[in-house]
């Protein structure tokens, strides 16, 4: 997942709420960490109007 500063930072599919993701969704989400450094957690897709 690419973060607005241009940066990737990993998700794993576990942490997507609904019926998941298509590339170039919009998504508001947490960053929390792993041994493995930062990852995204609680993951939702926005509504288009917000």
């Amino acid at each position: 997942m690419e973060q607005d500063d241009g940066d990737d930072l990993f998700v794993h599919k576990s942490q997507v709420s609904g019926r998941g993701l298509r590339e170039g969704d919009i998504v508001e989400f947490e960053i929390g960490d792993s041994d493995k450094g930062p990852n995204a957690i609680n993951v939702s897709k926005m509504d288009e109007e917000e």
